[in-house]
């Protein structure tokens, strides 16, 4: 599955838009003056995947810190900034990858300018962010916090900048309430060819929020509407990467790393699922070859609805057949399932990376 054809924008030395990958993108919940812990966290989320990432920068000192943040990191980096011009200009200075601001939000058209001049010079997009929080009090008289009002909002912001010949640019529209959100992107899809930044504002916790960023950001992928997004939980940004990985995966979109997929337990089951399936799990996160794993809990229908498996176990009365492409190639004892497995899985991904 193709993402629908928009504009190709370069963020440091990632393309988004046209046909590239969708980008996995994640923002620091540090003090963006403190470089240490802020370059410690983007290379955890390196670690885990993450190919984009966002600071807040809310004065001087923390535009500052940006060139120093740099040199320590292997991802384009993102400055947030509301209101001053100047803080762009020095993020520019610093060497920043990309720039989230509201050029409708800085003041005069010269500082707007001033702004785009320095972009244009270094070659640096621009991300125009609006959401329900943020929309322009005349539109929330005439519309209500409403997709059309958002929409709108996003389309003035746009204008600012074509006006001064600056295309360069991508386009987020969040709303904390799914249905709206989807809606947004759906109307502003048909209006601009900008590459967009998909996100459900203010989700949640890990639970409730990787449910809804799922579901909302889920339907505009499969609808190919989105070049990059973030899942944003009130939780430690990393945790943000995991929900990003699956959905891409659970969509076809991208791999990473070993997919499974386990059966729910029912009145059939003779072996202790559960426990086994977050065993595997656990295990298959130590390895980063993209095979897919089933854990079924009968053999009923185990290897036959697994069968798109590279390797899987279907359980039994204290026994487990392990399979590959449907095929059941050895059976085990019930305490001996997860080592077989593994061993089994292991020798795939060796063959894979040959």
């Amino acid at each position: 599955m193709k993402n629908r054809k928009t504009r190709v924008v370069k963020i440091g030395n990632l393309l988004l838009g046209g046909d590239n990958p969708v980008r996995i993108q994640s923002m620091c919940n540090t003090d963006t003056r403190d470089v240490r812990a802020t370059v410690k966290q983007i290379l955890a989320l390196e670690k885990k995947g993450c190919e984009i990432v966002r600071v807040a920068v809310l004065d001087m000192a923390a535009a500052k810190a940006i060139g120093k943040i740099k040199k320590q990191i292997h991802i384009p980096l993102v400055a947030d900034i509301h209101f001053d011009h100047k803080l762009a200009l020095e993020a520019v200075a610093q060497g920043i990858d990309k720039i989230r601001i509201n050029p409708g939000n800085i003041g005069s058209v010269e500082k707007v300018k001033a702004v785009v001049s320095a972009c244009k010079k270094k070659k640096i997009p621009i991300r125009i962010g609006v959401n329900a929080g943020s929309i322009e009090q005349n539109l929330l008289n005439k519309y209500g916090a409403t997709p059309k009002a958002a929409v709108e909002s996003a389309m003035r912001h746009v204008k600012i900048l074509e006006k001064l010949n600056f295309k360069d640019i991508l386009i987020s529209i969040k709303f904390s309430n799914v249905p709206q959100m989807v809606e947004a992107y759906e109307m502003l899809a048909k209006k601009v060819d900008y590459p967009l930044h998909l996100g459900v504002t203010e989700a949640g916790t890990i639970f409730n929020g990787s449910i809804r960023s799922a579901i909302g950001i889920g339907i505009l992928l499969h609808e190919k509407i989105g070049a990059t997004f973030r899942v944003s939980l009130t939780a430690d940004p990393v945790e943000e990467i995991d929900t990003c990985w699956a959905i891409l995966q659970s969509l076809g979109l991208r791999r990473r790393g070993p997919e499974m997929i386990s059966c729910p337990t029912c009145g059939r089951t003779q072996i202790k699922l559960i426990e086994l399936a977050n065993a595997v799990e656990k295990e298959l996160s130590k390895i980063k070859t993209p095979i897919k794993v089933a854990v079924m809990g009968c053999v009923v229908n185990g290897p036959g609805e697994a069968r798109e498996a590279d390797i899987g176990v279907a359980g039994g009365q204290g026994m487990g057949a392990i399979f590959a492409k449907g095929k059941v190639i050895k059976s085990v004892k019930e305490k001996d399932i997860l080592p077989a497995l593994m061993k089994e899985i292991k020798k795939l991904d060796k063959e894979l990376k040959k």
